[in-house]
């Protein structure tokens, strides 16, 4: 209730310690199968990296840097606790930033970014690609897992609506908001929003194991 009550980062602030013992943190075998695609890089980065999960795959695959970026410092601290476990040559870095303004131009082969979509407010999604595209070299490689919306005849379609509804009319109530939605950056709609800024995009589906073979793993290659 304290975080529900709390802004979005006083939340992620707040959830840190635990946030890895929840269903929110993305599944190790999805992880996984994005790594995979990914294959050795120079450079990485995650954005809204929370407690480095991505990372942690992100570190084996890094010749020189893998850059985490969110802006909860409680988040980050818990990234850096785990990933100081993690062996890799690749140097560790950890800012803290707004997904809407990243200092990053032209430097990074690859970025990604997991469970953080719902964060992002439709107006601002044209704001959150351009920056992702300005910060990845020509060639480079913006990968994610999502989804299709699912039938409304489903379960899931009316739990999610309703966790949406009652999370505006928070928002409408209390200040300061607690951004978090469902049902965004989903496939195909996403297609049309990474083609405006430059990005070929491919669909590749099957390359999640069990239970998660529904998950559709998008890579968008900057032009």
């Amino acid at each position: 209730m304290r975080q529900a009550l709390a802004s979005t980062e006083q939340g992620y602030d707040m959830l840190a310690p635990k946030f890895d013992l929840t269903p929110f943190r993305t599944p190790d075998p999805v992880l996984a199968a994005m790594a995979r695609e990914i294959g050795e890089v120079d450079v990485a980065l995650d954005v809204c990296c929370g407690t480095g999960a991505a990372m942690r795959h992100l570190r084996t695959l890094c010749r020189e840097r893998v850059i985490g970026l969110d802006f909860s410092a409680g988040m980050l601290a818990e990234a850096e606790r785990h990933l100081a476990e993690i062996p890799g040559r690749a140097k560790v870095e950890l800012v803290r930033g707004d997904a809407l303004a990243m200092p990053f131009e032209g430097e990074v082969d690859v970025v990604t970014s997991v469970g953080a979509f719902g964060h992002i407010l439709p107006e601002d999604e044209d704001r959150f690609v351009a920056g992702i595209a300005r910060a990845l070299r020509p060639g480079g490689r913006f990968v994610f897992v999502t989804g299709r919306v699912p039938p409304i005849t489903s379960p899931t379609w009316w739990m999610l609506r309703g966790f949406n509804g009652v999370m505006r009319v928070r928002n409408a109530l209390l200040r300061p908001p607690f951004i978090m939605y469902y049902l965004t950056f989903l496939w195909p709609d996403v297609k049309a929003l990474l083609e405006r800024h430059g990005f070929r995009v491919e669909a590749r589906e099957g390359r999640c194991p069990a239970p998660y073979a529904r998950a559709i793993l998008v890579v968008a290659t900057k032009r």
